[in-house]
């Protein structure tokens, strides 16, 4: 990146990596036609995944301005000034786009949780039941769209789903906060009925 980057014009080269970090935010990124004169297509193409990658490590990563420095040194000292000035005024909007974007990984996140208790007190075979069921309704956004998602469970149900949910908990740390809440609507329920 560093030598292709030095055939940029010092005025033009801010313009360039504004142009960039938008690409990165998720708006329009430079065109190839604006540059064309510059670079071969095959530069092009080096350049700007060099540029964004560096813009997205050196925010992901929150590198120091010397880091960032040294990883330009080949730049000259214009351009490699230039990159961390814009760096510096758009780490931000760099980092809001990022988490944006891992965020957008999971298609499916809880929005919010409702729950209830029942006693059974018959069906049509048994007329004396008295079993306690829990409805847990849960509001899940999924692709942009609030998506409603309800369970009823009896005591035995419940006890399997906590601990699947308490498994799921040991191999990935994310799922605790929905374990210890199935595990105190567990609770609530037992001490109710009794």
């Amino acid at each position: 990146m560093n030598h292709i980057l030095a055939k940029l014009s010092p005025g033009e080269c801010p313009k360039l990596l504004h142009r960039v970090v938008d690409g990165v935010c998720g708006r329009e990124p430079p065109r190839f036609a604006d540059y064309s004169d510059t670079w071969s297509l095959v530069e092009w193409m080096e350049l700007l995944d060099s540029i964004s990658s560096l813009f997205r490590v050196a925010v992901g990563k929150n590198m120091p301005d010397k880091e960032v420095l040294a990883v330009l040194a080949d730049v000259g000292s214009g351009c490699g000034e230039t990159v961390l000035t814009v760096l510096r005024a758009r780490r931000e909007e760099i980092r809001q786009a990022l988490v944006e974007r891992t965020n957008n990984v999971s298609s499916s996140t809880l929005q919010d949780f409702d729950w209830q208790i029942k006693l059974a007190l018959s069906s049509d075979k048994i007329s004396c039941l008295q079993t306690p069921l829990i409805n847990l309704s849960l509001d899940v956004k999924e692709n942009g769209a609030l998506k409603a998602v309800s369970f009823e469970m009896n005591r035995e149900e419940l006890q399997t789903l906590i601990s699947s949910l308490e498994a799921a908990n040991k191999v990935d740390n994310s799922w605790g906060f929905l374990a210890v809440f199935l595990g105190l609507i567990h609770l609530m329920v037992v001490l109710q009925l009794k």
